[in-house]
């Protein structure tokens, strides 16, 4: 394939410089400051979680969908994970600035309310509860055939912030740090539109296994993502703990959301499993793209204190969280490396 025609998520439709302008103008038109009986809004812009302090206490608010992963459970009426997924990219982003989930609200739009769709939907939405220690308080289903094709799914979340924890956003970052890496599960809900492209333009089997690997590829892909809310749990309050990041759409870059004055540089990272290896080969897919639209392995991160690294890996694996690794460290400079791929990013968007 001619190196100009290789596929990038742009040309799969999805577009990141677009989004960021589009974005932009949005924000330019909500100059909006309420009023101080509404809560205080903390400043932290392009973060995981929105954050305002109501009298004493602090909140955390996100919401997120699970894009077009749906898609492929559509194509296979396999609904369980995408369901446990409307919890999993909401609830760890909130986890991504230390905040213990509290509720959640759920919003489905579809063209039909099918019966047998929804309780498998729920199956999996009950699973991500109970993994994301969350509760469902309500949750908004419009049926909307003029709107969308289909079903899409999203939610949006609540957390808080325990006696004598403070929200967890970065700032206290700082070269010298170690960064940890917490495996996911596959690509978790991200990067679908390139890979659901990708696996129509070469004609994938879903019903076999790619090479490698167990069980269709169609069953592999739709497996939900990884819940890293024990994890944030176990370390946010340790004074060593200065950054969360949750490695979602953005893929490595996400790293700069929690500082862009420093350099995260991923010299440890491990080589990915054999599924992303299987999608590059696939679609002919530059490395940049790969660890810039995908997490590659890793799908959540922990930044702490050299001194606490140790101690740190042991706090996790009481956890349930022992796979946590050292991927790499904090620098002087900017943006994101991984130097054993000649690869740099200077920013997120």
């Amino acid at each position: 394939m001619a190196r100009g025609r290789r596929w990038t998520y742009a040309r799969s439709g999805v577009d990141r410089g677009s989004i960021t302008e589009a974005l932009g103008a949005l924000l330019a038109e909500t100059r909006y400051r309420p009023p101080s009986r509404s809560g205080q809004r903390l400043h932290l812009p392009g973060h995981y979680a929105g954050l305002v302090r109501i009298g004493r206490e602090t909140l955390a608010v996100t919401t997120d969908s699970v894009g077009t992963k749906v898609r492929l459970a559509e194509e296979r009426n396999d609904w369980e994970g995408v369901g446990e997924d409307i919890v999993q990219v909401n609830v760890n982003d909130l986890a991504a600035v230390g905040a213990r989930p509290s509720v959640l609200v759920d919003t489905i739009l579809c063209e039909v309310p099918n019966p047998a769709v929804f309780a498998a939907i729920g199956r999996g939405l009950g699973r991500g509860l109970r993994k994301g220690q969350i509760s469902l308080v309500g949750g908004e289903t419009a049926v909307v055939p003029e709107l969308v094709r289909g079903t899409d799914l999203g939610g949006t979340a609540v957390g808080f912030f325990p006696k004598g924890r403070r929200p967890v956003t970065g700032a206290s970052v700082r070269p010298g740090d170690v960064v940890l890496g917490i495996p996911a599960r596959g690509f978790h809900a991200n990067g679908f539109t390139l890979l659901r492209r990708l696996l129509r333009t070469r004609r994938v089997n879903l019903d076999r296994p790619r090479p490698g690997g167990h069980g269709p590829v169609g069953s592999e892909l739709l497996r939900a993502g990884r819940i890293y809310v024990g994890a944030s749990e176990a370390v946010a309050a340790l004074k060593s703990t200065h950054g969360f990041a949750h490695i979602s759409g953005g893929g490595v870059r996400n790293l700069v959301r929690l500082r862009d004055d420093v350099r995260f540089e991923l010299d440890r990272w491990p080589a990915p499993g054999g599924e992303f290896r299987w999608l590059q080969e696939l679609g002919d897919l530059e490395a940049a793209e790969m660890y810039q639209t995908f997490n590659m392995g890793i799908g959540f991160v922990v930044v702490v204190a050299a001194s606490a690294v140790e101690a740190t890996r042991r706090r996790l694996a009481r956890a349930r969280f022992a796979d946590a690794r050292v991927v790499g460290r904090v620098v002087r400079g900017t943006g994101v490396s991984l130097p054993h791929l000649g690869l740099e990013y200077s920013g997120y968007s």
